[in-house]
Parts: structure tokens; C-alpha cells; sequence
């Protein structure tokens, strides 16, 4: 499968705008939906435990699943400012490894496909492949500031649905992004409850919480910078697990975690005793999202 995504889109005042300049503050052209156009021949070849995630849209298939990510810089590398596949667009951003009084920069993807293994997953790997120049920090550095932010979107639910489905399995996704618990740009509401229920840890904010609920997508806020094509590689991996399994599956926290420790185990370079020590922290952070309760394991990730 290729995605073809080649000249101007149009900002969100409905004004033509490049996908290869740099522009303000939210003025960027905004995202194409690319989770849909896939040909039988793409999906052919999947289990039909997978296949299920997909869904006929004219003559053509759409993914039931769908992310997208923002990619923040501290500067980005010398002519890489460009038309990509992978990116709608590039803007200003303040919060994005603000220093010296100089104001950082977000890439943000189109909305992708969330798929397993196979033909759509490659060209989706493919476009971040050609995208190096932007995500490696050799090329364009970051710094601790600067974030990682994952919407995650499954067609036929809204965003309060998606976090109810989710809320059970997110316990990884505190332990891996544990670090970036106390910033203040994700640190509210961190044990993910819903709008109307209070007991929110850290508080509520309307923007600034670990798991931001949108219309119809979630909003991961705290999912830390990315540093290399690998690193994103391995977290749509590992968001497609979760979803999957919280959508379709809906078995034990402990079964997913088996399911998702080779994504976690090759997210450190095959050093099992930090995967270990992430695997045994997703176990504490479930429990907290769960009961509220702060194991003193997770304590100085959270207080």
C-alpha cells in the first residue's frame, strides 16, 4: 500500500497553507484522514482476529483504528522543513522545549492507521522511515520538555467510551512515561476518571491531564518526546496491543501484559531487567488507576 499525499492542505480558517513551511501557533494545515483506502489485496492476508479491525468504506477498507502523533523539537535540522508523507505540517509551539526565550516546534502526523503486521503497517513504518530527519534527535534535538502527544481514535465511539474501554490496560502507559507524571502540561487526573465522577488524582483540568478526552479521540498527553524512528515504531506497536486488546479482547490486565512484554522488552534492546522493572511498575500504576491506591514503588513518580 502507498499513501500519495503530495501539495498544500488548508488551515482551520479554510486558507490554503504549505505542508513544507513552518507556521504560527495552531495555524498549521490541518491532518488527512489516511485510515481509509486500503484494496482487499492489503488486508488479505490477516487473521481474521485482525481483520475485524477493519471496516468497508465504498469499494475500499478504512482502519476501525486510528493515532496520530505530535512530534515537538527544540529546533529542527537545517533543510529537513519539508513536504512529508508522514506530516500534515509543521508550527510553532511554546511549550515545546521552550529555552533561552526561544520557542520550540511541533510536527504533527496525518491521522494513520492503527493496524497489526503487514502491508499497511510497512508503508505507515515507511513514512516514518523517510521522516528520520525530523524524529531523530541527531538530526533535530529535544529536550525533556518536549513531548509526545498519541491520539488514539476508534470509529463508532466517542472519546468518554474510548477512555472507559481503555482506563483498564493504561496502567503500561504510566510506568513506560512514569518520568513525565509530575509535568505540569499532562500531570491532572492522573488516575483517568471520567468528567462527572471527582476523586480526580491531581486535581481536574480542562486541558492538561495524562489522558485528555476530545470529542471522539483520546489524547495521551503523557507520552514523553520522541528521539528516533525505532522509539515511535515500538509505541504504535504498543498502542495498537492496547487498543486491540481493550476493543476486541477484554481479558485480564495480567494476560496483557504478556502480550505486550516482546514490544516492551525490544523498547530497551532486549535488557530484560529493565523491562522487568516496567512490567512490575505497570502492575502498581494499574492498581492505582484502579483503587486510587499509591504503592510505594510508584509513590516518587506521582506525590
Amino acid at each position: 500500500m502507498e499513501f500519495k499525499l503530495h501539495g498544500n492542505g488548508m488551515d482551520k480558517y479554510g486558507r490554503t497553507a504549505s505542508r513544507g513551511h513552518v507556521h504560527g501557533y495552531h495555524n498549521k494545515p490541518l491532518p488527512l484522514d489516511i485510515s481509509k483506502g486500503a484494496k482487499h489485496k492489503d488486508i488479505a492476508n490477516l487473521k481474521n482476529a485482525h481483520k475485524r479491525n477493519f471496516i468497508q468504506c465504498g469499494g475500499d477498507y478504512a482502519s476501525k483504528f486510528t493515532i496520530g502523533f505530535e512530534v515537538e523539537k527544540n529546533a529542527l535540522h537545517r533543510g529537513a522543513v519539508r513536504e512529508y508523507e508522514l506530516f500534515c505540517g509543521f508550527e510553532n509551539d511554546g511549550s515545546a522545549g521552550f529555552t533561552q526565550g526561544v520557542n520550540g516546534f511541533e510536527a504533527v502526523t496525518h491521522i494513520l492507521p492503527l493496524v497489526t503486521k503487514g502491508v499497511i503497517r510497512n508503508a505507515v513504518f515507511d513514512m516514518m522511515f523517510k521522516a528520520n530527519r525530523i524524529i531523530e534527535d541527531q538530526y533535530s534535538p529535544s529536550n525533556a520538555r518536549c513531548g509526545g502527544h498519541t491520539n488514539i481514535g476508534v470509529v463508532g465511539m466517542t472519546g468518554e467510551e474510548l477512555r472507559v474501554a481503555l482506563r483498564p490496560y493504561t496502567g503500561i502507559v504510566l510506568a513506560l512515561f512514569r518520568k513525565r507524571l509530575k509535568n505540569e502540561f499532562c500531570k491532572h487526573n492522573l488516575n483517568m476518571k471520567g468528567s462527572a465522577e471527582g476523586g480526580y488524582f491531581n486535581g481536574w483540568a480542562d486541558k492538561y491531564q495524562m489522558c485528555l478526552v476530545k470529542d471522539n479521540i483520546v489524547e495521551f498527553r503523557v507520552v514523553s518526546r520522541f528521539e528516533s524512528v525505532k522509539q515511535m515504531m515500538r509505541r504504535y506497536e504498543l498502542f495498537y496491543e492496547l487498543v486491540d486488546f481493550a476493543i476486541n479482547v477484554k481479558g485480564s490486565y495480567a494476560t496483557f501484559l504478556k502480550r505486550t512484554t516482546p514490544i516492551v522488552l525490544s523498547m530497551y534492546n532486549g535488557d530484560t531487567a529493565k523491562a522487568d522493572e516496567v512490567l512490575g511498575l505497570a502492575k502498581h500504576f494499574q492498581k492505582f488507576i484502579n483503587t486510587g491506591a499509591v504503592h510505594q514503588e510508584i509513590e516518587q513518580y506521582v506525590r
